[in-house]
Order: C-alpha cells, then structure tokens, then sequence
C-alpha cells in the first residue's frame, strides 16, 4: 500500500481500537461479574461442583489429546504417503458441520432407540423395546468426548494444512525431510524428529482454541453430555439463568473458575510441549517419537467419514420421518410435516443468514486490513488479545458481553447481536487466514514496486487475487462459526431474536426426533452451501491457448 510508516500505524491503531476496546471491556465485565465475595464462599459448598469440575477436566482434556493424536498420526501418514490432498478432501463437508448438529446426529445415532441398536435389533441383540443403557448422555463423558474428538480432528487438520501450504514453509520443510532421510532415519521418523516439532510450534493457538473448547462447551455437553451432574459449563449456565442475583452470581464465579481451569490446563500444555521440545534438542528424540499406529491413513480417514455420514444420513431420515417405532430400521411413515413447520419459520432462517453474512463480512475485511497495516510485532504482541473469545468460557464471556450490551444500551439489538457474533467469529477468521497471508512471498510486491504500479493495483491486481482461496475460505469458517452460535444468540439477543441453532439445541431436550432433524440439517446445509461457494470462488484460473495462426 502507498501509506506511509507513521500512516500504516495509525490506521492499525484504529482498527485495534474498534475490536481491542469491545473485546476488553467484555472481558473486563465478565471478571467484574464473577468476583463478588459472597459468591466465591458459597460455591465451594455447591455439592455438585467438584464433580462438574472433575467431569470437565476429563471430558475436556481427554478429547483434546485424542483428536491432538488422531490430527498428528494422519498429517504424519499423508505427508510421507504424499497423500495430503486426498487427506484434506473431506474436511470443507466435515468442518462446515456445526457442533451441535454432530451432537444432535450422534444423539440419533447412538441413543438406546438410535439408528445403530435399530441396525443389530432385534435378529442379533433380542431386544423388542429401547434398553436402559446410558449410551449417551452418560455418567463418564464418553459420548461428549467423542463429538468433540470427531469435531476437533478435521479442525486440526485444516489449521495444519494452512501451515503446510504456506509458500515460505513448504519447500523447506520438504527439503528439510529429504536430509533427514539421508542422515539415515527413516520417512515417518524423519517427520516426527524434524517436521512435527516446527509444525506443533505453529500450531499453538489453534490447540489452545480447542482445548478451551472442550473445557467450555455448553450446546454439545447439552445434548450428548453427562447430565447429573453435569460439566461446570452447564452447571454454570444452569446458575446464570435463574433470576436470583445470589444464584447468578454464583453462575458467574463458576464461569470465572471455569476460565482459571483453562488457564492452567493451558499453561500445562505449554510447559509440556516445551519440555518435549527441549527433549529433541538434546538428542533424545526416540522417546518422544509419537508410534505409528498398525491402522492404514486410509482405515482412519474412513472411519470419521463414515461417522460423519451416518450422522447426516440419520438427520435426513428423521427429518422425513413421522411413525418410526423401534426396532424399524426406516420409518414406518414419511412426511414434510418438519420441514413444512421450518419453512414457516423464515424469520429463523433470515436472522441466521444476516448475521452470519455480515459477521464474517466485517470479521474478513477487518482481518485483511490488520494483517496489511500492523507491524508485526504489533500483531504477535497482541494475538492474546485478540483471541480472548477463544480461551475464555463461552458462558463466561456472554455474561461480559450482555453487561457491555446494557452499558452501551445494545442489549437486545440486532446491532448488539451483529457485535457480539462478529467478535466471536473474528479469531477465527484471523487464526485461519493468517499463514497464507503472512505467508505471501514478498517478492511479487518487490517486482510490482519496480514496474512503478502503486500499492492498491498490487492488492486488487495481484495479491488479493492471488488469495482469493484462502480469503474464501475464511469467510467461509466465520460463516460457519457464527451459524454455530448458540450462547450469544441466546443471551445478548434477550430472546427477541431465534437462529437455527437455537431452536435445533432447544428442541434436541424434547422428543419431536422430525423437527429437531430438520433444524439440524439445516444448521449443516447453511455452512456447506458457504463452504461450495468459497470452493467455486477460490477455484484456480484456467488460462485458453491462444489459436496457432
């Protein structure tokens, strides 16, 4: 760009203001909420809250290293293989699937009446009637546990990629490789002791958003999660809803509990990944060589899409379905009944569009002028900042941002909605553009600068175009996390306002199976039609011969 040094700074700051000051004073009411005395000596005395606790700490840290292994093992056995891109195939189908949807799908699929028990019943099982088996919503977590590995896995893989096609890595890391196979390790050890810990580096914010997830997830543990007691997020949730200022704040104090349990389950993390670091740097890398597994990438890779499409295959069925008696493997009856009832909730459908759209329009434009303007060392000093929504507890941070919303008289807005969606899709956005931005050779800008073209041709000409993918494919992830949103929606809207998500997580507690099929499915279409349109628009240019004469 033409801007000068001093001018570059000035519209960076400007631009953090308009975020930093949003996202600080919510977090600033969030801890201001959760500190009153009174609460904090009541709320050990809560007796199910070292159970929630220890119920979080398992559910989240547990699905965390499960989906942080599963990511590696796969990037390790397509990158040898060179089979990345048949690795990342599938994820746009898979990434685009909201939590909640997949909750809701796994809930059809693996309940006692689920599709699955329907499948072995009764020619293997015997059973006539549903069992009384806790098979989801179960005492141990282990149906929340395994929706969040399911989710987190193609979100992993997808944040690597981005590091691995980065133009000013790829070559390196694939020579890198080569040497070591010459020194005399072997493909997959040279990955592990040379590639993988240049990578996990890279790979720190995402890891963190995912653990912070896992620990704060409210519309999945809802659903698929242990429910007496429950995680602390729930039960924290359960807290801010009652209208005594005792209980809520009470609420509040669990959300803040629940960020310091982030904030050292995190730290811990760190401090492990450097002592591993510090392992291979003083030649001890066998010890902290991951195993292959004896599975093929091939076996793995088509077990999480056949999870994937039996979740979307028993969304489509229920949404059809009317009678459906167990053990039936299909519907006795078929209607249009529930998505007759959707069609008729347009107001729905339209505030989950216009949010997402212009949430993830502003979070993009608003991404590509901060990486453009801000000094590097401004955008590494302030990433923490930045990426707050991510590692506070969701419950804690709409306590902040419905605080912000009354302060600022924006509670039960759509511009208050519109803010809070946008600061909640913003790091995402961020997080997923940032290496192919960051990444882009600065050479072409060099040769652009000699022809004597100024700084905004080179962006509408050649940078910009250039990127198109990678800026599709962001807006696309912010479009999918803001149909996501389920707490914001909920809270700062004071319920004047409903999304596709809310009323899928609102109707998965009763028992209408067809309605509740419906809004899933929907949650999911909206996301993939996003994702196709980022695929078409980020498609390479195809160039025509010109006629021999």
């Amino acid at each position: 760009m033409s801007e000068t040094g001093p001018a570059r700074r000035l519209l960076a700051a400007a631009l953090l203001g308009g975020v930093a000051v949003p996202m600080l004073w919510t977090a600033l009411e969030a801890v201001r909420s959760g500190t009153q005395l009174q609460a904090w000596r009541t709320l050990p005395q809560e007796p199910a809250l070292w159970q929630a606790l220890a119920l979080t700490l398992w559910t989240g840290v547990a699905s965390t290293l499960l989906a942080w292994w599963c990511a590696a093992t796969l990037l390790a056995q397509g990158f040898v293989r060179q089979r990345l891109a048949q690795l990342l195939r599938g994820l746009p189908l898979m990434l685009a699937t909201p939590h909640a949807a997949l909750a809701i799908g796994l809930l059809f699929l693996l309940s006692p009446s689920g599709w699955l028990l329907r499948a072995l019943s009764p020619w293997l099982t015997g059973f006539e009637h549903p069992p009384p088996w806790p098979t989801t919503q179960d005492p141990w977590g282990l149906g929340l546990i395994l929706a969040l590995v399911a989710k987190e896995v193609p979100f992993l893989l997808w944040t690597a990629a981005t590091q691995l096609e980065r133009d000013d890595v790829r070559q390196r890391w694939r020579a890198e490789h080569a040497l070591a196979q010459t020194l005399g390790y072997t493909p997959r050890r040279a990955f592990w002791l040379v590639l993988w810990p240049q990578l996990a580096a890279r790979l720190r914010w995402p890891l963190l958003a995912v653990l912070a997830y896992s620990l704060t997830v409210v519309d999945m543990a809802l659903v698929i999660g242990p429910a007496t007691p429950p995680t602390l997020a729930v039960l924290a949730w359960q807290w801010l809803q009652d209208v005594e200022p005792a209980t809520y704040a009470r609420g509040a104090a669990a959300g803040v509990l629940l960020a310091l349990t982030v904030l050292a389950c995190s730290a811990s993390w760190l401090g492990a990944q450097r002592a591993h670091r510090w392992v291979l740097a003083h030649g001890r890398g066998r010890r902290g060589e991951i195993r292959d597994t004896s599975r093929p990438d091939g076996a793995w890779l088509g077990l999480l899409g056949s999870l994937y499409a039996a979740v979307l295959l028993a969304l489509a069925a229920g949404s059809f379905s009317g009678v459906w008696a167990f053990p039936a493997v299909w519907p006795q009856t078929w209607t249009l009944q529930a998505w007759t009832q959707v069609a008729q909730s347009s107001t729905t459908l339209w505030t989950t569009l216009w949010l997402a759209t212009l949430s993830s329009a502003l979070a993009l434009a608003w991404s590509v002028a901060w990486l453009e303007l801000a000094p590097h060392r401004w955008d590494q000093a302030l990433r923490p900042v930045l990426y707050l929504p991510l590692v506070l507890p969701t419950v804690l941070w709409v306590v902040g941002l419905y605080g912000m919303g009354l302060r600022w008289q924006l509670e039960g807005s759509a511009t208050g909605l519109l803010l809070a969606h946008m600061l909640m899709v913003l790091p995402y956005v961020l997080l997923a553009l940032s290496p192919a931005y960051l990444g882009f050779d600065p050479r072409y800008a060099q040769l652009h600068a000699s022809l004597g073209q100024g700084g905004w041709r080179f962006l509408w000409r050649v940078k910009w175009p250039l990127l198109r993918r990678s800026l599709a494919s962001a807006a696309a992830v912010g479009f999918a996390v803001s149909v996501a949103q389920y707490l914001p929606t909920l809270y700062v809207g004071a319920g004047r306002f409903s999304s596709v998500t809310t009323e899928a997580v609102t109707l998965a507690a009763g028992g209408q199976r067809s309605l509740t099929s419906a809004y899933a499915g929907l949650q999911i279409l909206l996301p993939v039609l996003a994702f196709a349109l980022a695929a078409w628009l980020g498609r390479p240019r195809r160039f025509r011969h010109a006629p021999r004469s």
